[in-house]
C-alpha cells in the first residue's frame, strides 16, 4: 500500500498547521479577533492566483477559530455551486441551523433573508469562496446588512469588488484586502512534503517532490494533483513513486486538475466555452450573439464579461487585447 491517508492528498484537505502564510494568517486573524469577544470583526478580501492558499488558510483560521470560541457561529460558502441569492442565503441559514423551516421548493428568497436576519443576534462569520461567481449580487447585500455578520470575501483578482453594482461596491470596498503571492517552488516543496507525511506510507525522495513543486508553475493545487495521481498510480501498479512515473502523471495530472476546473463551471459558462472552443477564437459580439441563440434566459453582458474573465483566470480559455479589441481563444 503507498497511500495511508487518500483525504490529505486532496486539496480540499485542511493540514493541522498551514506553512508559508503566516503573514496573510495574522493579518485574517487580526480581522476576526473581536468576534470572539462578542464585537465586530473587520471583513476582508483575500486575493491572488488559483492555488495561492487562500481557501486553506480561510478555513484553516475559521477551524481554529471555532475550536478557541465555539458560541460563535463560522460558516464556509462555496460560491462556485451556490451561485444564486436563494442559494447563498439557504447556506447562510444552514450555517446556523436554521433549515429546518425552509422548504427549498416554495419558500420566497425574502423568507429566507427575514429568518436570518431575525436568527443573527449572535456573532456570525461567513467566508464567500469565489464571491465573482454569484450571479445575483444582491446577496452580498443581504449579507452586508445583517447585524452581528463579518464577511470574509475571496477572489482571484482584488478589482472582482470593482465589477459589483454600485450600491454594493460601495460598502465592500471598505475590505481590508490581503493579497496571496504564488508561492514560490521552495515554498511547494514544503507543503508536498508535509502532505506526503500525512498522505503516503513511506517516505519520497525529496528530488520527486521538488520535481513535482518545478512543475505545478506556483499552484499548489497542482502539485497536489501530482503528487495523488503519482500515489494513486504507483499504488494501482504495486510499485513505489519513481521519478519516471510522476514523469508520466505530470500530463495526466494537469487534466484532471482543468477536468475539476471546467466541472464547476455553471451552465452560462459551460455555453460560452462551447461556442469558443468550436470557433477557435472569436471576439465579444459574436460570441454574445452565439450565446443568446443558444440560451432561453440569457444573463446579461455585464455577467458574461464576469463569467469569461473567471474562465481566464482558470486557465480555461484565454482572453487577449481590451474593449472592442478584446478576442477570447480556446486552449490548446
Amino acid at each position: 500500500m503507498v497511500v495511508s491517508n487518500s483525504r490529505a492528498l486532496k486539496d480540499e484537505f485542511i493540514p493541522k498547521e498551514v506553512v508559508h502564510r503566516d503573514s496573510e494568517l495574522q493579518v485574517l486573524a487580526d480581522n476576526l479577533r473581536p468576534v470572539i469577544k462578542g464585537g465586530e470583526g473587520i471583513d476582508s478580501l483575500l486575493f491572488g492566483p488559483p492555488g495561492t492558499g487562500k481557501t486553506c488558510t480561510a478555513r484553516y483560521l475559521l477551524r481554529k477559530l471555532n475550536q478557541e470560541s465555539p458560541e460563535v457561529r463560522f460558516h464556509y460558502i462555496n460560491c462556485w455551486e451556490n451561485y444564486t441569492r436563494f442559494k447563498i442565503l439557504y447556506e447562510a441559514l444552514r450555517g446556523i441551523g436554521k433549515t429546518l423551516t425552509v422548504h427549498r421548493q416554495s419558500t420566497p428568497t425574502d423568507k429566507l433573508y427575514t429568518v436570518l436576519k431575525e436568527n443573527t443576534s449572535r456573532p456570525y462569520v461567513i467566508v464567500l469562496d469565489e464571491f465573482d461567481q454569484i450571479d445575483e449580487e444582491e446577496a452580498l447585500y443581504d449579507l452586508y446588512s445583517l447585524p452581528n455578520t463579518t464577511l470574509v470575501l475571496i477572489a482571484n483578482h482584488s478589482t472582482a469588488l470593482h465589477s459589483l453594482e454600485d450600491r454594493i461596491r460601495s460598502r465592500l470596498m471598505g475590505c481590508e484586502r490581503i493579497e496571496y503571492e504564488k508561492y514560490s517552488s521552495d515554498q511547494i516543496f514544503e507543503i508536498l512534503k508535509k502532505r506526503a507525511e500525512v498522505g503516503i506510507r513511506e517516505k519520497i525522495d525529496e528530488k520527486i517532490l521538488r520535481k513535482i513543486a518545478l512543475s505545478s508553475e506556483g499552484d499548489a493545487r497542482v502539485g497536489i494533483s501530482i503528487l495523488r495521481t503519482s500515489a494513486m498510480k504507483a499504488e494501482s501498479k504495486g510499485v513505489k513513486i519513481s521519478s519516471e512515473l510522476v514523469n508520466k502523471c505530470i500530463p495526466d495530472a494537469k487534466k484532471e486538475k482543468k477536468k475539476k476546473d471546467f466541472e464547476k463551471l455553471n451552465r452560462h459558462q459551460k455555453v460560452l466555452h462551447g461556442i469558443i472552443k468550436d470557433k477557435g477564437e472569436v471576439k465579444p459580439a459574436e460570441l454574445y450573439s452565439e450565446y443568446n441563440k443558444k440560451v432561453e434566459e440569457p444573463k446579461s453582458e455585464r455577467s458574461l464579461r464576469k463569467y469569461l474573465k473567471k474562465m481566464g483566470h482558470y486557465n480555461l480559455i484565454d482572453v487577449e487585447g481590451e474593449g472592442r479589441w478584446r478576442v477570447y481563444k480556446s486552449k490548446k
